[in-house]
């Protein structure tokens, strides 16, 4: 009878020599193909919104808006195409897609290396399929993704922007690095630096966070939204367990709560953000935030639940329903804390209502260290 030992022996007999060289390689080419498919995904991306941005503009008789006609046609469009196409088509990114064709007209796409290009795509009937390749040629223009020229369309300074367009394209900086850079105001600190060049090398040295995979790249919102993707999301093991016992408990209490979503996302400025829970309850007729943290509770945690309920009382609320309200959930090991946010809402009164009306903080953090410890019991680690 042949043992195990010997058999997995053979095995690893038969692997030949240079394995690792195989096997190095194998993921070589498969991490650059991947950043090779992002960045097709985004250029294509980039060009079909930069065409829509012509569209609108055009429609708009060459950018110049008659009083409320622009804002009607976008409101509209917007409505239309997110019926037919899901997300993606919001007001605001309708907006900066005719904002992305007024920076960045045919004349300045005629001086890139695709050449008349764009001069042939302004000619063309998109619909038909010179058209179709005109659109895919034109994506050589584009180099920066997507998610990269809405940023750069938030600086209002012109040469500011255009400065930190260069330095992207020279450095090949990755969106986050974009990101930190405009955030640091590095344009201005170059130009009041005396040893700019200095200034510009420092700035081109990315630092570890500044990283983007092939898989983010992907997972990019614009990404997942213009290719109708899931959002996915990701979190612990632990983390996710917590969340599903937290859904079920609070719709177990038998205090009103209907569930409306998880891992809800929304975009503040150019930043993504999601909430764990969201629910509505029906008796104070509002919606009720719950954000759920793994360590202590800190001031800019606070701050961001303020933040959600800023954004839900403009985007999520009804007309006749009450401000929303958060419930901070921090399931720190061993000294949970339960904490609503109410300090937004518009008196006293309300916000003692609405105390009287929700679960008390107490039982909520007994039940966040009971299921903390089970599920540390059973296996789950954050």
């Amino acid at each position: 009878m042949v043992s195990k030992a010997s058999t997995a022996a053979g095995k690893l007999a038969a692997i030949p020599p240079s394995y690792a060289d195989i096997h190095d390689g194998i993921v070589v080419l498969l991490d650059t193909a991947r950043q090779a498919a992002a960045r097709s995904v985004n250029a294509v991306m980039t060009t079909s919104y930069w065409e829509i941005g012509r569209r609108i503009v055009e429609a708009e008789q060459k950018g110049q808006r008659r009083a409320g006609y622009g804002e009607q046609l976008i409101e509209r469009l917007s409505a239309d195409l997110s019926a037919r196409f899901g997300r993606g088509f919001g007001v605001n990114n309708l907006e900066n897609m005719r904002r992305f064709f007024l920076s960045y007209p045919l004349a300045k796409i005629s001086q890139t290396p695709s050449g008349n290009l764009g001069k042939d795509i302004a000619v063309g009937n998109s619909q038909t399929p010179s058209g179709i390749s005109c659109l895919s040629d034109l994506a050589q223009a584009f180099v920066l993704p997507w998610s990269a020229y809405v940023r750069l369309l938030s600086v209002q300074d012109a040469h500011a922007r255009q400065f930190y367009e260069a330095e992207a394209l020279r450095g090949g900086w990755s969106v986050r690095q974009l990101d930190r850079q405009i955030g640091s105001q590095f344009y201005e600190r170059t130009a009041l630096s005396k040893d700019k060049s200095s200034m510009l090398a420092k700035g081109a040295m990315p630092k570890p966070e500044d990283a983007v995979t092939p898989g983010d790249a992907i997972k990019d919102p614009y990404v997942l939204e213009f290719l109708d993707l899931k959002d996915e999301y990701s979190e612990s093991d632990l983390e996710e367990a917590l969340i599903l016992r937290l859904q079920d408990f609070l719709l177990e209490l038998g205090e009103g709560f209907t569930f409306v979503g998880r891992q809800r996302r929304l975009r503040i400025d150019q930043t993504w953000y999601r909430v764990d829970l969201l629910f509505f309850h029906r008796e104070l007729r509002c919606l009720v935030i719950v954000d759920l943290k793994l360590g202590s509770l800190t001031h800019a945690d606070v701050g961001q639940m303020h933040m959600y309920c800023n954004y839900a009382k403009a985007h999520w609320t009804y007309a006749d329903e009450n401000p929303p309200v958060g419930l901070i959930l921090c399931a720190d090991k061993g000294q949970a804390l339960a904490r609503y946010a109410l300090d937004g809402l518009p008196t006293q009164v309300m916000a003692a209502n609405y105390r009287t009306v929700l679960p008390d903080a107490e039982l909520l953090q007994k039940e966040l260290n009971a299921a903390r410890r089970l599920l540390e019991s059973s296996g789950l680690n954050a």
